[in-house]
């Protein structure tokens, strides 16, 4: 009897261990689990960024208020005939500055 029963213990203890060491385990699951739901993110943000993108792109091509603004903002460009004004703020400690005790 007591024979029969470690075997079926042992018998209990080999069907067990595929389902928590296994390929297929529990634990490898989890870890899985927890990739995917990484990725997840990651690909939301990323069509997040796309959409912006996208949507800037279409701005782009179908309208010149866009065009001419990225030209103003990020190139410096002005209009025929416009005056443009830089005003720029006093450095302090660079070279042409007054020393601190001289204001």
């Amino acid at each position: 009897m007591r024979l029969l029963a470690l075997a079926l213990v042992t018998l209990i203890a080999l069907l067990q261990y595929p389902l928590w060491l296994g390929k297929g385990s529990w634990l490898r699951v989890w870890e899985i689990d927890q990739q995917l739901r990484v990725q997840r993110e990651t690909n939301q943000k990323l069509q997040s960024r796309n959409a912006a993108l996208d949507a800037e792109v279409r701005d782009l091509k179908q309208g010149l208020e866009a065009v001419e603004e990225r030209a103003r903002s990020e190139l410096g460009m002005v209009k025929r005939d416009e005056i443009f004004f830089q005003i720029l703020e006093p450095r302090r400690g660079g070279p042409g500055s007054l020393p601190q005790n001289a204001r």
